[in-house]
């Protein structure tokens, strides 16, 4: 669910309970492709790990937030950072 290079970047935008809009999204990761973007957000919305919220309203308005479980994959992405901080070497 979360292979791929863009996946875990994604995600850690989002934590912390952020919505966020594909814009924003786009800015924050400007080495993504658009097509790119949208395709690992579908996917993730698809594994049930972000939530794609809609406003109908002109121009629409289209927002990115983690599920309640994606939000659980906070702690275990934490340590997986501290783990790789703690190389030696690095």
């Amino acid at each position: 669910m979360l292979e791929g290079r863009w996946k875990l970047v994604i995600l850690f935008h989002l934590f912390g309970g952020k919505l966020l809009r594909f814009s924003d999204l786009e800015r924050a990761i400007p080495a993504i492709s658009q097509k790119m973007l949208i395709q690992q957000l579908r996917q993730m919305e698809a594994d049930g790990i972000v939530t794609r919220l809609v406003h109908h309203q002109v121009p629409p308005k289209v927002e990115y937030g983690l599920t309640d479980w994606g939000q659980s994959l906070c702690p275990s992405l934490d340590a997986l950072l501290k783990w790789a901080a703690a190389r030696p070497g690095s």
